[in-house]
C-alpha cells in the first residue's frame, strides 16, 4: 500500500498572515497542490493529513471552525479530481505536553495502525521541518517540498540545519508527483 503523509499548512495550503489558517475562508490551496494530490490518486495513492493545530490549544479557533477549514479542502479536492483519505491533527498548544505533537510520532502511529502498514512504508511529505522529523523516527521516507515555511530552501547543496539526513527535496508537491508519477502512467486499478 502507498502512504503519503502530508503536512497541510504550507504544503497543500498557503499560509495565512497570522501564521495560521482559522477559517474557511483563509484557506487557498498551494499552486498545484490540488492536482498532484489527484495524480498521486490516480497512481494508487492513498493521501493522508497530519498537521499540529495549535490554535485550538491556544483559542484562536474552535473546532468547529477547523471542521470547516477541512470540509472546503475536501470540496476543492474533490474539484480537482483528488482526495484525502483522512486527516489527523494535533490540537495542543506547543506548551502542553503531549506525544501528538509533531515532531512527536503520535499522529504517524495512528495513520500507520489505522492503514496497517509500518514506519518504513510511509512516505512523508512536507514544508515543516517537525513533519520531517516525526517521519524521520517512523524510518519513513522524507521528502521536502520547498514552499510555505520552506520556500527559501535551495534544492541542492547541504541539508539546512533541522532536516534529517536523506530527505529529498523538491520545489513543490507538483513537482514531487512529477517525480512519482511519470506523465504516461496509467491509473491504478
Amino acid at each position: 500500500m502507498k502512504i503519503a503523509i502530508l503536512d497541510r499548512d504550507g504544503t497543500l495550503n498557503q499560509i495565512g498572515e497570522e501564521g495560521f489558517i482559522g477559517s474557511a475562508e483563509a484557506w487557498k490551496a498551494q499552486r498545484g497542490a490540488l492536482e498532484a494530490v489527484a495524480r498521486l490518486n490516480r497512481a494508487g495513492w492513498h493521501v493522508v493529513v497530519a498537521t499540529n493545530q495549535p490554535g485550538l490549544g491556544r483559542g484562536l479557533f474552535d473546532v468547529t471552525e477547523l471542521n470547516a477549514v477541512h470540509a472546503r479542502m475536501h470540496r476543492e479536492m474533490a474539484a480537482a479530481g483528488a482526495r484525502v483519505d483522512a486527516v489527523f491533527y494535533c490540537p495542543h498548544a506547543p506548551d502542553e505536553e503531549c506525544h501528538c505533537r509533531k515532531p512527536g510520532t503520535a499522529l504517524f502511529e495512528q495513520i500507520a495502525e489505522r492503514f496497517g502498514v509500518e514506519g518504513h512504508q510511509l512516505w512523508v511529505i512536507g514544508s515543516c521541518v517537525a513533519h520531517l522529523q516525526a517521519g524521520a523516527a517512523m524510518g519513513a521516507r522524507l521528502h521536502l517540498v520547498c514552499t510555505g515555511a520552506s520556500a527559501g530552501v535551495s534544492l541542492d547543496g547541504a541539508l539546512p540545519p533541522g532536516l534529517p539526513p536523506g530527505t529529498q527535496r523538491h520545489a513543490s508537491l507538483a513537482a514531487l508527483a512529477d517525480a512519482l508519477v511519470p506523465a504516461d502512467a496509467a491509473p491504478a486499478p
